[in-house]
């Protein structure tokens, strides 16, 4: 296939795909198999990777995150992103209603869902997205482009090439999405987001758009802020037209005349809030006339002519039938309550965090009690306290493990009490689930399951036996046949090569997420330096306090730690970390890549780069240093000649780094 025919069916594809897309993410059907998309995805990536100038912006490839940014840049909002004032009784909405009245003449309002999520601006220039922010104040915000344009139901162009407009949306995380994410956090021993709204706004403000793109946000559109080209006289108007230009537009969106049937409407939504696969937390209700909200103005927070009724949360009570404990991989004692199951927020719930020892005592909670349930965000059970004592007193957390009956211990910095023995079987079981979990040694195959039968059968007792394990140990335990065990000892034997950053966080010290161990790798460069800096040399990388510092020095002193550390030295592990950067030889110079290199990858070139103290860029403008060309090297080729910058070979540019 010659580039001009590559370029009809990359431009085929591109259409083909955005429509689907579009269908399954906007529309909610769907006309092609799943299997059918991708393998139309897959030969589009192909020809992409032939001919990477023939990319175009709104291709599908290029929605899955693009490099991380350092800080998000201010932007000001030319339209404010204001907030509306909150109602919480019908008396309020018909009081709302009459206020309306006495101002303008026959009045119609549009009652729509409110979604719990993170509102963003999106704007278009010329039918193609430009630019996307957050709220923030409601005058200026900060630029999520990038993490915005992975959110697939963000159309990147529209079916009519506007001058201009800028819509409000609200990004959201759907419920098994954020249930997912959720548990992932908690076999990590993570802190876990508390709702999908606050894990949208995390996501959203990732500065990895690669991390984004995987948590797989959404969006509904509810707002024309500002737009060129089109005149729109009402809110149901505007909300019609932006769904022809492809948004993704508020659900059930009705237009009513009274009081009496904005009721009916809010409590319609009401009643089927909890079957909805995302969050609500109340209905808002807004004069549809544009010229009439001109009459009715604003006041210096809020607009007179809209309000949201809030939802009130959905509390029950229940019977403490128990109280569990758990230990985790750091030893923390986590009590959990068990009661009698209620159905809130659309599902049943029969368990909840206590949290620790202070919490019970706060809430009054005894076994035997009737408490009160809600849903935090309507998500995640949580215990709001004792309201029927039944028990003679507050439920005190025993002074031995539960599972290894060692003798807990609590410090002064922390509310929770921890078992200390490093041996305790509950510690060591998640302990190897999280060494081998994705961000950790990321050991294909080794879940929280076949942990437990390793552990079972004695064939585990510390992360270091993985490295102990046989073909034959493994073959005779159940339902584990030669295939998949050879797979799991293959992905034990790659793990060992993992960058050292990886092996830091898998060891599981407290306080240490994957950034901060990388920090740690960048910092010292191999293992033995990290385990030999004193707290105060550790404090004093950027990002680090004391308290972490603490923790890594404490954690590379344990006895337990040392020996475990040894036995992985000995298997082969790999302990030095080989930074990004060699030396800045290519300090402040800036590279564009173009063409088929002869033997190096796109992905490898970069690496190159930047290994070397430079800058890949993706585009060729004045500030480009050197083009490093290969074969059918396009349009950055030209400019770069009419530019005057300099071209080099893959041969070169070896040379430049020899």
């Amino acid at each position: 296939m010659d580039k001009n025919e590559a370029k009809k069916r990359i431009n085929e594809l591109v259409e083909k795909l955005n429509y689907h897309a579009h269908l399954y993410y906007v529309e909610d059907r769907n006309e092609i198999s799943d299997y059918e998309y991708d393998m139309l995805q897959r030969e589009l990536k192909q020809l992409e990777e032939q001919y990477p100038d023939l990319i175009r912006k709104d291709s599908p490839t290029q929605r899955v995150g693009g490099a991380p940014v350092s800080i998000f840049e201010k932007v000001t909002h030319k339209v404010q992103m204001g907030s509306l004032q909150d109602v919480f009784s019908f008396d309020e909405v018909r009081s709302f209603v009459d206020t309306v009245r006495k101002t303008v003449d026959d009045p119609h309002f549009v009652v729509e869902p409110k979604i719990d999520g993170l509102s963003v601006s999106l704007e278009y220039h010329g039918g193609e997205f430009v630019i996307g922010s957050t709220r923030g104040d409601g005058f200026v915000g900060e630029d999520v482009t990038k993490n915005l344009m992975t959110v697939k139901s963000i159309p990147v162009t529209l079916s009519e090439k506007l001058p201009l407009i800028e819509v409000r949306g609200e990004t959201y995380m759907p419920r098994d999405v954020f249930l997912k994410l959720v548990k992932e956090q908690e076999e990590n021993d993570e802190q876990p987001f508390k709702n999908p709204r606050n894990a949208a706004a995390g996501s959203l403000r990732q500065k990895d758009p690669k991390i984004a793109a995987k948590r797989k946000l959404d969006i509904f559109v509810f707002n024309v802020q500002q737009i060129e080209g089109k005149t729109l006289t009402s809110h149901k108007q505007s909300l019609d037209y932006i769904k022809q230009l492809g948004f993704k537009t508020i659900p059930d969106y009705v237009r009513v005349s009274t009081a009496d049937e904005i009721i009916e409407q809010i409590n319609k939504i009401g009643e089927k809030r909890f079957d909805l696969p995302f969050d609500i937390d109340g209905v808002v209700v807004k004069v549809d006339d544009f010229a009439q909200r001109e009459l009715l103005g604003s006041t210096a927070k809020v607009p007179k002519w809209a309000v949201a009724y809030k939802f009130p949360p959905e509390e029950k009570n229940s019977k403490l039938l128990d109280i569990e404990l758990n230990v985790g991989r750091t030893g923390a004692v986590t009590p959990v309550a068990v009661f009698e199951p209620v159905f809130l927020a659309g599902t049943s719930v029969s368990r909840a965090t206590l949290h620790n020892q202070d919490f019970i005592r706060e809430k009054n909670i005894g076994i035997g009690d009737i408490i009160r349930v809600r849903k935090a965000g309507d998500i995640i059970p949580e215990v709001l306290g004792s309201v029927e004592k039944h028990s003679d007193s507050v439920f005190t957390l025993p002074d031995t493990c539960p599972v290894c009956s060692s003798q807990l211990v609590k410090s002064d910095e922390e509310a929770a009490i921890r078992c200390p023995n490093v041996d305790c079987p509950a510690q060591i079981f998640r302990s190897i689930v999280h060494f081998a979990s994705k961000g950790a040694m990321n050991i294909d195959g080794l879940g929280p399951q076949i942990v437990k039968v390793l552990l079972d059968n004695k064939l585990i007792s510390s992360v270091a036996d993985l490295y102990t394990l046989r073909m034959a140990d493994i073959t005779e335990l159940d339902n584990f046949k030669e295939k998949s065990a050879n797979n799991l000892l293959t992905a034990i034997e790659n793990s060992k090569s993992n960058s050292l950053d990886r092996l830091v966080f898998a060891l599981g010290i407290r306080n240490i997420g994957q950034a901060s161990a990388k920090l740690l790798c960048d910092k010292f460069g191999d293992l033995d330096n990290i385990m030999n800096a004193s707290a105060e040399q550790i404090a004093e990388i950027d990002g680090f306090g004391e308290v972490m510092a603490a923790s890594v020095y404490k954690a590379f002193h344990e006895e337990h730690m040392i020996k475990i550390i040894q036995r992985l030295k000995d298997y082969g592990l790999n302990t030095s970390y080989v930074k990004a950067q060699v030396d800045d030889r290519f300090a402040g110079k800036t590279f564009v890549l173009t063409g088929t290199l002869p033997t190096l990858k796109r992905d490898e070139a970069k690496a190159l780069i930047e290994k070397y103290g430079g800058k890949a860029s993706g585009s060729v403008s004045k500030k480009t240093d050197y083009v490093l060309a290969g074969e059918e090297a396009g349009s950055k080729l030209t400019k770069a000649q009419q530019l005057g910058i300099e071209i080099i070979t893959e041969e070169q540019f070896r040379k430049m780094i020899e």
